[in-house]
C-alpha cells in the first residue's frame, strides 16, 4: 500500500510564507486547490495529508471536506490551521500565531504520517490472522488526563467527561502519577498554575519519549517558547470550545494506540484482544488452564484477582483493563471477561502478596470519571489462591463467588 502522495492544500487566500516552507524542507510536494474543490481534489490527487485555511467562506464546504477525507484509507490526516469555531470530528487544529509555527507544522505533520503508516501497515498484515480492527470511533475508548484547579475545572471535567474518560489530577506531582501509570490520549492543561510551572512541566514531558507524542492542550496560558510536543495546541475559550477543539487530537492518539494494540495482536497470532490489551478469553482459558497443572505439578504458588464492576459501566472495565495491561509483571496475563469483571493471574505469588498488589491495582482505578457521575467505578476485588484440590474451574469459581458476597 503506497504511503506516496502530495500535501493538498486548501485555501482561497494566497499561500502563506509557512507553507512554502514545506517544500523547502523536501517534506512533501504540495499541491493548491480552492474550498470549491477540495473534496474532489481528494479523490483525484490521493494526497498523504490534507491542510485548509479556516478562512470566510469555507463553511459550506468544511464538512464534505471532513467527509470525503473521513472515508479514505489508509488514514488520512486533515489538519485545520487557525480554526475559530468547533471543527469536524476528523480535523486536527493548528494556531499559526505562535512562534515557529513552520517547524511546528512539520514536526505535526510527521506525527500524523507515522499514525497513517502504521495503520497501512495494520490494514496490510490483518489477513494473517484473525484479528478485527475495532470499528467502533477510538474516542469513545479513549483517557484524557485534566490539570487544573480553577474556576473552570469542574465545567472542562463534565465537557470533556461527554465523551471520554478523565482523570483529574489538582497539581502537577498528582499527574505526575497518573502519567506513570496509565495509557493516556492527551493532556489538558486548565487554569490555576504560574507561566512557570506550566513552562516547566512542558519540558519534563517533552524530554520524555513515552509522552512526546501525546496531545498536550494548554487553555490559560500563552506559550511563550517551542516544545518538543508535536501534538501540543493553545486551545482558550469557553470549556465547550475546548474540548471539542481538543477531541480531535485525542481521538487521533487513540486511533494509534488502537493501531498498535491490533499489531501486537496479529504477532501474538491473534490472542490478544486489540480493545483491551490482554488476552482473548479463549487464549486466558488456555492459559490458565495450562498455569494450574502447572503449578499443581511443581507445588508453586499462583493466585487470582477478579476486579468486578458495575455490568453497564463498560467505560470502568475497560480502563481497568489498560490499566493491568501496563502494569502488570510480564509472567502475569490477564482477560476482560462478558460479565464486566477482569481477572488477573498473578504466577508464583502467595496469597497475601496478591492481595496486596490488588488493593494498589484497585486504587488506580477509581481515579476515572466521565459525564455519566451515577456510574460506579470503584472495583469489588475478590482475591484467591490455588490450593492442592483446585481445578481451574473450582479456582474461578469460588472467585466469582466471593464476589457476589462481596457486592452484595
Amino acid at each position: 500500500m503506497s504511503q506516496a502522495g502530495p500535501i493538498l492544500f486548501v485555501s482561497n487566500a494566497e499561500r502563506p510564507a509557512f507553507i512554502a516552507a514545506l517544500d523547502e524542507a523536501r517534506f512533501f510536494p504540495v499541491v493548491d486547490t480552492g474550498w470549491a474543490g477540495a473534496a474532489r481534489a481528494v479523490e483525484e490527487i490521493q494526497p498523504a495529508v490534507v491542510l485548509a485555511v479556516m478562512h470566510a467562506g469555507h463553511e459550506p464546504h468544511l464538512a464534505p471536506l471532513a467527509k470525503k477525507i473521513a472515508e479514505q484509507s489508509p488514514y488520512l490526516p486533515f489538519v485545520a490551521l487557525d480554526a475559530e469555531g468547533a471543527l469536524p470530528h476528523n480535523a486536527l487544529p493548528f494556531s499559526s500565531s505562535r512562534a515557529g509555527h513552520s517547524d511546528r507544522l512539520i514536526a505535526r505533520l510527521r506525527a500524523a504520517l507515522r499514525i497513517r503508516t502504521l495503520h497501512a501497515t495494520v490494514l496490510r498484515r490483518l489477513p494473517e490472522v484473525k484479528v478485527a480492527l475495532p470499528e467502533a470511533d477510538p474516542i469513545r475508548d479513549a483517557t484524557v488526563l485534566l490539570i487544573g484547579r480553577g474556576a473552570a475545572y469542574p465545567a472542562l471535567s463534565v465537557a470533556l467527561g461527554e465523551r471520554v474518560g478523565v482523570v483529574g489530577a489538582l497539581s502537577i506531582e498528582a499527574a505526575a502519577k497518573h502519567l506513570n501509570t496509565r495509557d493516556l490520549d492527551g493532556v489538558v492543561l486548565a487554569e490555576g498554575f504560574t507561566a512557570r510551572v506550566t513552562d516547566a512541566f512542558l519540558t519534563v514531558l517533552a524530554e520524555d519519549t513515552r509522552f512526546r507524542s501525546l496531545p498536550v492542550v494548554v487553555t490559560a496560558h500563552q506559550l511563550t517558547q517551542t516544545y518538543d510536543l508535536p501534538n501540543l495546541e493553545l486551545i482558550p475559550g469557553e470549556p465547550a470550545k475546548v474540548a471539542a477543539n481538543a477531541l480531535p487530537l485525542i481521538r487521533q492518539h487513540a486511533m494509534e494506540a488502537q493501531l498498535s494494540r491490533t499489531l501486537r495482536s496479529i504477532d501474538a497470532g491473534g490472542w490478544l484482544d486489540p480493545r483491551s490489551g490482554l488476552l482473548t478469553v479463549e487464549a486466558f482459558a488456555r492459559d490458565f488452564a495450562k498455569a494450574v497443572e502447572q503449578a499443581l505439578a511443581r507445588g508453586g504458588g499462583l493466585s487470582v484477582a477478579r476486579f468486578a464492576f458495575d455490568p453497564g459501566n463498560s467505560r470502568a472495565q475497560l480502563d481497568a483493563a489498560r490499566i493491568l495491561s501496563r502494569l502488570m509483571r510480564q509472567m502475569d496475563f490477564g482477560v476482560a471477561q462478558k460479565d464486566g469483571s477482569v481477572i488477573v493471574v498473578f504466577a508464583e505469588t502467595d496469597f497475601r502478596t496478591a492481595h496486596m498488589i490488588a488493593r494498589r491495582l484497585s486504587a488506580v482505578m477509581r481515579h476515572t470519571s466521565n459525564g455519566k457521575h451515577e456510574m460506579r467505578s470503584d472495583p469489588v476485588v475478590s482475591v484467591d489462591s490455588l490450593s492442592p484440590s483446585d481445578t481451574a474451574r473450582s479456582l474461578l469459581g469460588r472467585l466469582s463467588a466471593d464476589a457476589s458476597r462481596a457486592a452484595s
